[in-house]
């Protein structure tokens, strides 16, 4: 089979969990091709991105002339009469996303693609729905958070796609019972597959003999906790506890966030790093003593869906802190797996770090519990055979809700 991967933008530095599923693909033998509405910001990329066969091409991010929107519809036209109806199902389409429509509707016909997958249930998700519609070519999509949760969300225009798609996935249990119970999406629409790992790039060290180090990973904004995080770091400084707080990550909050290190005098124990290339992330990660992800949920309802990186510092052996936000709880079982506080409780999130920091036992117990569920619940082999079996024709009971074979 040959699969167009439809993606916003690629790379994308916070999206190592499409390129790993990308590149677990390919080692099975997949045959992919990635199509991308816009072109890549991030100033680094992860260092995996080289090892991605598949072409990217990037589809018009502009739909200006009239003239030239017009000749590329009676192109397609001519390979694909239904068009006309096509878009005229769509009507709150916007002009780009029709334009990058008809663009991927010829490169399927050029190339015989048999499957269009999407990741994230907003724009990406639109130009294959409607790309599926011209062309009939089935089309599946991973929802995560921000594309189903955010207050802004077209929930009409989202439930159509759940119900447009042959199927859809969605990374955690949380996930499925929020579709189905508030958005009304039928259970036997979705597929429950975690985002996996690579375990071989992510060897196990015991995190026993680690110095005093928390670390915090992952875009600068409000969903993130790290407001949070730097308050319990004030707690942990006031009770006399030998620290350091590293917060890998750039975004919107950068300034406020500095500024207040700064004021609560803290400049010395939290520093900020901003984006880092993969493999420094790791090393700062393996250095840690403990992994935090006070995570969150917005006041637009935006919040994580399960943080790639938290996954990754379970692997790595760091005993990670967290909070019970959509799936998270279904990897940090609070006492077995790694230490659960509820949100916005600074109190308590230094209190689980600091019992981190002083407690080795404690570490490598967490630890070890930690490594064994991602061993058998986020394999990106096993996972990603999962979704393959999503692509395949007439194999849509062969995986029920809870993405169990």
């Amino acid at each position: 089979m040959r699969i167009a991967y439809v993606v916003k933008r690629y790379p994308r530095y916070s999206e190592t969990f499409i390129v790993n599923e990308i590149l677990a693909h390919e080692q099975a033998g997949l045959d992919i091709q990635i199509y991308a509405l816009l072109p890549p910001q991030d100033s680094h990329f992860q260092d995996i991105i080289s090892r991605v066969k598949a072409p990217v091409i990037y589809l018009s991010p502009k739909a200006e002339r009239a003239s030239v929107f017009w000749e590329i519809i009676k192109q397609v036209a001519q390979i694909y009469p239904s068009v006309w109806q096509a878009l005229g199902r769509y009507p709150s389409v916007s002009a780009r996303e029709v334009l990058q429509a008809l663009e991927l509707a010829r490169y399927v016909d050029r190339f015989k693609i048999d499957h269009l997958h999407a990741h994230f249930a907003t724009t990406s998700t639109t130009v294959a729905q409607l790309t599926s519609a011209i062309t009939q070519v089935p089309f599946t999509f991973t929802a995560h958070a921000k594309d189903i949760f955010h207050q802004d969300n077209d929930f009409v225009a989202l439930r159509e796609k759940f119900s447009d798609a042959k199927c859809a996935v969605t990374v955690s249990s949380f996930n499925i019972e929020y579709l189905t119970g508030e958005l009304g999406i039928a259970p036997a629409q979705l597929r429950r597959i975690y985002n996996g790992i690579d375990m071989s790039e992510f060897p196990y060290l015991s995190p026993k003999k680690r110095a005093p180090v928390i670390c915090a990973v992952g875009r600068l904004v409000e969903k993130k906790g790290f407001d949070d995080l730097i308050d319990a770091c004030l707690i942990l400084k006031r009770k006399g506890v030998d620290f350091k707080c590293e917060i890998i990550g750039e975004g919107e909050q950068k300034r406020y966030l500095k500024q207040k290190i700064s004021e609560l005098g803290l400049k010395e124990a939290v520093k900020m790093h901003g984006s880092l290339p993969q493999g420094e992330v790791k090393t700062h990660l393996y250095q840690a003593a403990v992994f935090a992800a006070p995570c969150v949920v917005g006041k637009d309802g935006n919040r994580d869906g399960l943080p790639t990186v938290l996954l990754e510092s379970m692997a790595l052996g760091t005993p990670c802190v967290s909070t019970p936000v959509t799936g998270i709880p279904e990897v940090i079982i609070d006492g077995e797996t790694g230490l659960m506080v509820a949100e916005s409780d600074t109190e308590a999130l230094a209190c689980a770090l600091g019992s981190l920091l002083m407690n080795a036992e404690l570490r490598e117990s967490l630890a070890l519990n930690a490594r064994e569920l991602m061993e058998r619940e986020f394999d990106i082999h096993h996972n990603s055979a999962k979704i393959r079996q999503c692509f395949l024709p007439n194999q849509a009971n062969l995986i029920d809700r809870d993405g169990q074979q």
